[in-house]
């Protein structure tokens, strides 16, 4: 199912502003995570990325400006983000089709042994704590030695939690971005668009067959553990504002 361009931009326009009240300065992050790939993919001429969970492209399309001779692979299940992806960035980024931590998902990247780093903001905390502990190890698996695991999301450390997750919120509402809409209302203004109606009825066929969803609650330390367990050598928070944290493990 395809999607005009401009129908594309005007939801991602909207979706990045959206974002911003959920992730707490959400562009300094994005440079966080381009900065860790860069630097762990220094001296390698195709460095190969993978974006779990891309969405409509946000990360992805980022990293292909600082890091234009990397090969970006982005993947996600939702037919509504991919369409609008696939929209606004025709070669420059390979986006797959897949539900990350089923049975071949990463075959169906198409990187095995050859992946420098595998990146994900605020997608991973929808997966249960069991397939993403297998999600890691399947990433440890397909990551070259030296490689990176960069996830940034809402990740909370078990001490001082609250006061963290204040000084976030804090943080959030000195810059306004509370008085952007919210999830819910994009998704359902999104849904009234004609032009994505049968996307639409494309993700409800698929919400229906997955099981899991909304937040793990899993906190900073407890993704270090699982990391490690996984069988990375290093795993520790490089940027944290709040709850916002761009957790990196190294293979």
């Amino acid at each position: 199912m395809s999607l005009s361009t401009t129908t594309a931009a005007r939801w991602v326009d909207r979706w990045e502003r959206q974002q911003r009240r959920y992730a707490i300065d959400r562009e300094e992050r994005f440079t966080v995570i381009a900065d860790v790939v860069e630097h762990v993919t220094a001296g390698r001429s195709r460095p190969v990325v993978v974006d779990l969970g891309c969405g409509p492209g946000s990360l992805a399309v980022r990293l292909t400006r600082r890091l234009p001779r990397a090969h970006v692979v982005a993947v996600d299940m939702d037919p509504v983000l991919l369409a609008m992806a696939r929209a606004l960035g025709p070669g420059l980024v390979r986006y797959v089709d897949a539900v990350i931590g089923t049975e071949g998902w990463t075959s169906a990247l198409g990187v095995e042994g050859q992946l420098d780093a595998a990146v994900s903001t605020t997608a991973l905390h929808y997966l249960p704590h069991e397939t993403l502990q297998r999600v890691y190890g399947e990433l440890a698996g397909i990551l070259r030695p030296g490689g990176v695991v960069v996830n940034a999301d809402h990740l909370l450390p078990e001490d001082a939690a609250d006061i963290a997750a204040h000084v976030g919120r804090s943080r959030a509402g000195r810059r306004r971005d509370f008085s952007h809409e919210d999830w819910d209302t994009w998704w359902r203004a999104a849904e009234r668009d004609p032009e994505l109606t049968d996307l639409f009825a494309e993700r409800r066929r698929r919400l229906t067959r997955l099981t899991g969803g909304g937040n793990n609650g899993l906190s900073l330390d407890r993704h270090a553990t699982m990391l490690r367990r996984a069988g990375f050598a290093q795993a520790g928070p490089v940027w944290q504002v709040g709850g916002s944290c761009v957790l990196v493990a190294v293979r």
